[in-house]
């Protein structure tokens, strides 16, 4: 498990950091893309929207992490929030974009960091938000990030997966989601009931409750919000 997850990791790294740095920045940005690549933008803004509406509108005193950060809005929203947010992700490249886009009033309340979202030099927090951070892993590597994360949160951690639905499964297996110069790492489609099991497997998660929140449907984009309490 530890291996899948390692490996994984570290393709991710050379893809955001290297291979597609400059896509995902304008991708994430409000410079023109293509019609497909629109309706990533899109369905990432209305995930967004849900995932924050899981979390409290007054987050003063509370610790946030934003896991797998990107670009930094999500954190920069959190940090409107009054929250204390720490945002890591695996692409120094990324981070630069997201410390020159977050506004300068914002920055003393954020902490962007370049390393892996598991790691437990982190600390401890009182919500965790991982907006598709975890969908290009298996079943049992998600489900050992998430007990990581849980035992180190006192609310709740509020997640992405890519739904296990036939039109995604075959999407992701002819690999057309985007051109090959920039594909990113194959994204995992998740049966729910079967990420269910392997949370109870671990202690961390096993008396824990797993809700889907809330799913999003935009044309290339297809992702499932879920809470664990």
């Amino acid at each position: 498990m530890a291996d899948s997850y390692t490996e994984t990791r570290e393709r991710l790294t050379t893809y955001f950091d290297r291979t597609a740095a400059k896509t995902w920045a304008q991708l994430t940005s409000d410079a023109p893309v293509s019609r497909i690549r629109q309706t990533v933008r899109a369905g990432r803004d209305e995930m967004r929207a849900i995932l924050l509406s899981r979390l409290p509108e007054d987050l003063h005193g509370a610790r946030v992490l934003d896991a797998g950060c990107g670009v930094g809005g999500l954190s920069a929203a959190l940090a409107e929030r009054g929250g204390d947010v720490v945002g890591i992700d695996i692409s120094p490249n990324l981070l630069d974009v997201a410390r020159d886009r977050t506004p300068a009033a914002l920055l003393p309340s954020i902490r962007f960091e370049a390393g892996d979202m598991l790691d437990p030099s982190w600390g401890s927090f009182d919500y965790v938000v991982a907006m598709d951070s975890l969908i290009h892993y298996a079943p049992a590597d998600i489900a050992a990030a998430l007990a990581n994360l849980r035992a180190r949160t006192s609310e709740t951690v509020v997640f992405t997966v890519a739904p296990k639905t036939p039109m995604l499964t075959a999407m992701h297996i002819a690999g057309k989601a985007f051109p090959r110069s920039d594909r990113s790492p194959a994204i995992v489609p998740q049966s729910i009931p079967r990420l269910e099991r392997e949370l109870r497997k671990l202690p961390e998660t096993s008396s824990s409750t797993l809700a889907e929140v809330g799913r999003v449907s935009t044309g290339f984009y297809k992702s499932q919000a879920m809470e664990l309490r």
